[in-house]
């Protein structure tokens, strides 16, 4: 299988609602990425692609958190980033345990999207320390933002409990402050990590991008397509500033 079908597997199959008129979106100030122009509204996913796939995302993290954790230098970050790791295993279970209560096979769900996930942290591996914190903090936030908006398109009772899981963020301030501590203290590393950043957001965003052609790829051939997760990416760029990082 190639790196672009494997990329355009990353994100779970899905289903559109019937089109309706929207207003038009300011563009969002974000390296150039292009992305089919998309409601959130609109989405509807097959849960238990959905499930598996966001299974897969949470161990990864947890696997990125515990490399944080074997690699950090002090007690006191490997202390905060162990409550993060703790809490995104939390999130892997959790979602595992909705796949086994609609008697699904965790395995089989979470082998769906392996090679993809593995692929995807590939592109986005950090070359020190610093990075890999970031790395973890963006691409964690903006995912976890993505499911759970993608989340209202699930059954109601499924949707609310999802939401649940993914909703939990202890983790984050976690990581914003070991990251805020590191660039006040380290002149320069603020213009690298903006970088680094800058290249992050990217790569997931054409995460989406790879996941809307396969869910539609007539509709999508031939066609230019544009960033539109308006929402996803403020956040992202609040996630930014809150470091003082340039997004």
């Amino acid at each position: 299988m190639q790196a672009a079908d494997k990329l355009s597997h990353v994100v779970f199959w899905l289903k559109r609602r019937r089109p309706r008129a929207e207003a038009p979106r300011l563009r969002p100030r974000v390296a150039a990425t292009e992305l089919a122009r998309v409601d959130f509204t609109e989405l509807v996913p097959d849960p238990l692609p959905f499930l598996g796939q966001a299974a897969s995302l949470q161990l990864a993290f947890f696997e990125s958190l515990a490399k944080a954790v074997a690699t950090s230098p002090d007690l006191v970050s490997k202390e905060g980033l162990s409550v993060a790791s703790g809490e995104a295993l939390a999130k892997h279970h959790a979602l595992i345990e909705e796949l086994r209560r609609a008697d699904a096979e965790p395995a089989e769900y979470l082998a769906m999207f392996q090679a993809a996930t593995d692929h995807f942290r590939q592109l986005t591996s950090s070359a020190d320390w610093h990075e890999l914190l970031l790395g973890i903090h963006l691409t964690s936030g903006m995912l976890d933002d993505f499911f759970l908006r993608l989340s209202d398109g699930l059954p109601v009772e499924l949707g609310r409990r999802v939401r649940g899981i993914l909703g939990d963020r202890q983790g984050a301030p976690v990581l914003e402050q070991l990251l805020t501590q590191a660039i006040a203290n380290e002149p320069g590393l603020a213009d690298r990590l903006a970088l680094w950043g800058r290249s992050l957001v990217g790569d997931t965003l054409l995460v989406a991008r790879k996941a809307l052609e396969a869910a539609e790829p007539e509709a999508r051939h031939g066609e230019d397509v544009e960033p539109v997760f308006t929402e996803l990416i403020a956040e992202h760029t609040r996630r930014m500033d809150a470091l003082g990082l340039t997004a």
